[in-house]
């Protein structure tokens, strides 16, 4: 039976990326492949300083091609380089834009858009311009967030225009769909949507662009890290260890792909009653400040339950622009101060 390059790929296509839904061969790892008779070599290229990210791959790589009827013998080779910036395979910088930050978090309904979202606001008001991009295509809430229905205009080049709203550049899937209609997408439209957001947004000067990242380790993460240079990643989780099992794996996903972890906030702390002050915590106490430690980050802040910033979400303004004394918004404050420090 005659091998060809083309089942070489699909046998490597099933081979997933440590730590990711998406394959080697989509991820453009497979550089060259060489078929003598029987025999077969791959040769691949990839930069990362975990060493057991290759080794995985080899072992993977040479399994799945074990398999294919009537091959000799396998030579897997791969060309592993130290990363040049804390960054994926083939990311670049965003032209104008100084520091790229993803949020994101294991699992959803953790309230990482919320923290996106007046985070962002938070660093406009400490004078940093601030863009803000929703990475969720399949539940995108920064439109609502903020109120605007305007869906975003494009330049003689193609290039997208932002929308505009508390002084931030916005960009997403929420501006282009109508309330009620999904984002029905597979694979390749989902890494084409992504890559156009960050790239193809007239973003202008900024500062700071953040990402909110949607739930999860899958496709649109690793298009992000592979797109664009990340300046870092913050991790928001829940105290109880339910949400904190999954903001390891998003720790995991971002040491495996050379992102630095710039901190975790914890979201959802505590409840203070309005009444008489006393403290609940709901979802237990301290799990984001041990889980911080554990992974040698900073805890960046900690977050209460607090229905004026659920009320001014839903009305389509972040607390921390109509609220800047409410104690939410002062946290958020203090926590872009911290990050604009890290990154000076």
């Amino acid at each position: 039976m005659q091998i060809t390059e083309e089942a070489i790929r699909e046998r490597l296509a099933a081979v997933k990326y440590p730590g990711f839904n998406r394959d080697i061969v989509s991820f453009g790892l497979v550089k060259a492949i060489d078929i003598h008779g029987a025999d077969v070599a791959v040769r691949m290229a990839l930069a990362t300083s975990d060493p057991e990210v290759p080794k995985a791959i080899k072992e993977q790589s040479e399994a799945a091609l074990g398999g294919l009827p009537g091959v000799g013998s396998i030579r897997v080779v791969l060309d592993i380089q130290a990363p040049a910036q804390a960054a994926g395979v083939g990311a670049v910088s965003i032209p104008g834009v100084k520091h790229v930050i993803a949020i994101a978090s294991g699992k959803g309904g953790v309230g990482k858009s919320t923290v996106a979202a007046n985070l962002a606001v938070a660093l406009q008001m400490h004078g940093a311009a601030t863009g803000l991009c929703d990475c969720d295509l399949y539940g995108p809430s920064i439109s609502l967030m903020f109120g605007s229905r305007e869906r975003p205009s494009a330049t003689e080049e193609n290039r997208i225009i932002p929308v505009e709203e508390c002084g931030l550049k916005l960009m997403s899937m929420g501006f282009l769909l109508e309330d009620a209609s999904p984002a029905i997408l597979r694979g390749p439209m989902v890494t084409r949507y992504t890559q156009q957001f960050l790239r193809q947004v007239e973003w202008g000067e900024l500062d700071f662009l953040i990402l909110d990242l949607p739930p999860g380790t899958g496709d649109i993460q690793l298009t992000i890290v592979q797109t664009v240079a990340l300046a870092g990643a913050i991790i928001v989780t829940t105290p109880q260890e339910v949400a904190l099992i999954d903001a390891r794996k998003a720790a995991s996903m971002f040491a495996k792909v050379n992102v630095s972890v710039l901190g975790l906030i914890e979201n959802m702390s505590c409840f203070i009653s309005p009444g008489d002050g006393a403290r609940h915590e709901i979802f237990g106490s301290g799990g984001g400040r041990r889980e911080a430690a554990r992974l040698r980050v900073p805890l960046l802040g900690e977050l209460p339950i607090d229905i004026p910033t659920r009320e001014a979400g839903d009305r389509g303004r972040p607390i921390t622009a109509v609220s800047p004394e409410n104690p939410v918004s002062r946290e958020f404050l203090r926590i872009a101060h911290k990050l604009r420090e890290a990154l000076a």
